[in-house]
Parts: C-alpha cells; sequence; structure tokens
C-alpha cells in the first residue's frame, strides 16, 4: 500500500505526473512522487522504466537524486524521490553578479564525483545535459545533483551498449557513428558542460543539427581568444582531454579527479574572474530556456495531432 499522501501537482509529463508527497509518520519532510500511468506504458516503456528503478537504488551518492521508495498497483508505478527545490544549476549560475573559476571548478569537481560513482557501479547515465543537473535547496550551491537516470544502462562490457540516445549538443562522436560504446561516452558530455561553466556557451554550435554532429564526429571546436585568454591552461587542457574523439584516449571520471585544475589552489582560482564569460552565459542559458519552451510547445502539438509519444530531447530511443 502507498503509505505517501499526496498534496500539490509539481509537474506533468506524456504517462506521468510528478506530485509532492508526505509521509504518514513524517509531515515534515516532502518527497517528488512520480505517478506513472502503467496503462499508457508499452512493454519497452515498462521495461525501461524498472531498468531506472534498479539503477536508481544502486545510486547511493550525496551528488546523485535518491530513489527512497518503489511502490507497484495494478494501474500505477510510484518513484518516491527527492525533492529537488533549488531549480537548474545554470539558472543559479547566471543569477550571480561575481563567477569565477574557483566556482566553475567546484561544480566540475562535484560532476566527477558523481559521475565517477555512476561509472564504478558500471552504470552509463548517457544524457548528461544542464537540464538534468539540479540543486538541492536554495541555500546552498553546492548541492548540486545529477537527476533523470531515464536513459541510464548497466554496462556488462566494454563498448556493449548500442542505442543512439541522448540530446544533441552533448552527445558524444561515438553514438552519433552508431559505434558500440560504454561509458566513455559520458565524460565527452562532462567535457561539453565544463566548456559551457567557463567559456559561457558551447563548444559546438551550428544551425543545423547536421552540421552540428558532423563537428561533433570531428571534435572541431576552440578556445576563442576573447572568452578563453585569461582561463587557467591546465582548464584548458582538462577540457581538450574529455572532448577527445576517441573514447579510448579520452580521460576517465576517476582521473580527472586528480587533474592540476581540480586539485588547483582555491585562492588562485578564486581570483580568476569570468565575469564577461558570465555575460555570455546568460545569453546562452537564456536561449536554452526558449527552446526548451518551444520544444515543450512542439511535444504537446505533435502529441494532440498524432497520439504518439515524442521524447525530443532522443536522437534516436531504441534501447539496447
Amino acid at each position: 500500500m502507498n503509505p505517501f499522501p499526496f498534496i500539490a501537482q509539481l509537474g506533468t509529463g506524456a504517462f506521468s505526473t510528478v506530485r509532492e508527497g508526505f509521509h504518514r509518520s513524517n509531515a515534515n519532510c516532502s518527497y517528488a512522487v512520480k505517478c506513472v500511468n502503467r496503462k499508457k506504458l508499452s512493454e519497452e516503456d515498462e521495461a525501461a522504466l524498472l531498468d531506472e528503478v534498479a539503477i536508481l537504488k544502486a545510486m547511493k551518492h550525496v551528488h546523485i537524486i535518491r530513489l527512497y521508495d518503489f511502490f507497484s498497483e495494478p494501474s500505477t508505478y510510484y518513484l518516491v524521490m527527492e525533492r529537488m527545490r533549488g531549480g537548474e544549476l545554470f539558472d543559479r549560475i547566471v543569477a550571480k553578479a561575481y563567477y569565477n573559476e574557483k566556482e566553475a571548478r567546484d561544480t566540475c569537481k562535484i560532476l566527477l564525483e558523481a559521475v565517477d560513482h555512476c561509472h564504478k557501479h558500471s552504470v552509463a547515465h548517457r544524457d548528461l545535459k544542464p537540464e538534468n543537473l539540479l540543486l538541492l535547496s536554495d541555500e546552498d550551491d553546492s548541492a548540486v545533483k545529477i537527476a533523470d537516470f531515464g536513459f541510464a544502462k548497466i554496462v556488462k562490457e566494454p563498448n556493449s551498449l548500442t542505442t543512439q540516445c541522448g540530446t544533441p549538443g552533448y552527445v558524444a562522436p561515438e553514438i552519433l557513428e552508431g559505434n558500440p560504446y560504454d561509458e566513455r561516452a559520458d565524460m565527452w558530455s562532462v567535457g561539453v558542460i565544463l566548456y559551457i561553466l567557463l567559456g559561457g556557451y558551447p563548444p559546438f554550435i551550428e544551425s543545423t543539427q547536421r552540421d552540428l554532429f558532423r563537428k561533433i564526429r570531428k571534435g572541431e571546436y576552440e578556445f576563442h581568444e576573447e572568452y578563453w585568454g585569461t582561463v587557467s591552461v591546465e582548464a584548458k587542457d582538462l577540457i581538450s582531454s574529455l572532448l577527445t574523439v576517441d573514447p579510448v584516449k579520452r580521460l576517465q571520471a576517476k582521473n580527472g579527479l586528480h587533474n592540476a585544475w581540480i586539485t588547483g589552489d582555491d585562492a588562485d582560482l578564486a581570483g580568476r574572474d569570468l565575469g564577461a564569460n558570465l555575460e555570455k552565459f546568460k545569453a546562452f542559458n537564456a536561449r536554452r530556456k526558449f527552446k526548451a519552451v518551444v520544444s515543450t510547445i512542439m511535444a504537446v502539438n505533435k502529441l494532440s495531432f498524432m497520439g504518439n509519444q515524442l521524447n525530443l530531447d532522443a536522437v534516436n530511443n531504441n534501447e539496447s
């Protein structure tokens, strides 16, 4: 029996709603309870959801969103999740009046620690992006957590994954090429996120998705002097070791944690102002939020017209 009485609705999706819930024995602690309509799930959808549940149950890390419990009823699945009250990390950053390399470094270290935990458990997240970096509260900038393990998969052996999934702009070259891959695809996404954290804009920008994917496949990006001239050489070296087309040569999370920039002097990094880049960051984030709204409207219209489930973030969602 589900012990969580529901209060407010926090969000809604194609076949689920997220509601605020309180445990009957503790009304002071609230949770985000994802209620999934089982009747709307295909066999593949149901299998993917149960995979996500199994993976989240194993993920006990301070910087990974927690799944506290899971209930199954004839018509509904209930996922009792940690409630993230602080919104998206990128929204918090662009609200700052001052931003420096230490803040970017601290965020990157958190991301590397969380991804390293996933990879130690042979879990590939497969959709690391700004929308999936959330804050636990409004008060603590360090309480960052990776969320949304909907594409996550256990890697049973190297290069055993084949599904072309992810988000354009963050997806690794080997996935776009249709090559078998593994956890190392996540490290490319970490490199893209770090590039944005420091530069304020993505490394791969093109007007068409075809041109975007071409640049990603070739690993064609640069550190423009206007925004990167004063950024630490060690930071740029770390990005270059992550945005490496050959996944065998790509830096792993456990090694990234020992990078000279990650372990660098706090005072030195705090003195490296990223003010000009923060303005660029604000413009990028505004476009990102606008595109998200447009994509949501398009998805709703498409669903209404065709009656099909649509995932605009997926390059291709044929589960491996």
